[in-house]
């Protein structure tokens, strides 16, 4: 994605307005301040806990991350949207076939807004997300459930209503870290152009199968 355009949108809020930004880059990530309410906390570590760990993300040339910003120049939300790693289940779809949803999230303060799903709508609006199967893993232990005052099958719920507007749907896996609490949620959203051969690969691969690179010759 090296060089794909920024996407900007203006979004009003009762705190003011937030400029929504897609694909920003490592030089101009530095050039923001970041919430101090992204860090360690009790019962809770942020995903991204530094500005470092955005910029981070964002030299991979592919990686999409998007910025909530106030006053134009300081960070109170991100997203980060990339291909899993090799090695993970994932990735075994093929080339560049499913991306994740690797990071969401907006600053305490500033979560009555609507910022998430504005960020989410941006995010799915990038090149090729039509091509691919966009997903999303919420495991229950990184949320904070202290400072949304939920439990565990009440942020799961909300995670739900954030994402299924945007086209993602729950589906089944067995796929380990998954598995180990009944409130962890896999969605994901099929792109449009999406055939029926990787739409039923992709049911395989959701219970660690691939038998489309299996040898018929028994080798």
């Amino acid at each position: 994605m090296a060089g794909t355009c920024s996407q900007n949108a203006l979004l009003a809020t009762t705190m003011g307005d937030v400029q929504i930004r897609s694909f920003c880059r490592p030089a101009q990530i530095r050039q923001f301040t970041f919430d101090r309410q992204f860090t360690s906390r009790q019962h809770y570590h942020s995903l991204y806990a530094s500005r470092e760990r955005l910029e981070k993300s964002a030299a991979r040339p592919e990686a999409n991350v998007v910025l909530a910003l106030a006053d134009r120049r300081h960070i109170v939300g991100y997203g980060v949207l990339a291909y899993p790693e090799p090695g993970e289940r994932w990735a075994d779809l093929g080339p560049q076939m499913m991306r994740e949803v690797q990071a969401i999230e907006v600053s305490r303060s500033w979560r009555a807004c609507r910022v998430a799903p504005a960020m989410l709508k941006m995010m799915v609006a990038a090149p090729r997300v039509e091509e691919q199967l966009v997903y999303m893993v919420g495991y229950s232990w990184t949320w904070d459930l202290q400072g949304t005052g939920k439990t565990a099958r009440q942020y799961r719920q909300m995670l739900i209503e954030l994402f299924e507007p945007h086209g993602f749907q729950q589906y089944p896996t067995n796929e380990p870290n998954i598995c180990l609490k009944p409130e962890n949620i896999f969605m994901c959203r099929v792109g449009r152009q999406i055939k029926p051969l990787m739409l039923d690969r992709f049911k395989w691969l959701r219970f660690g199968l691939a038998p489309w690179t299996w040898r018929v010759d028994g080798h």
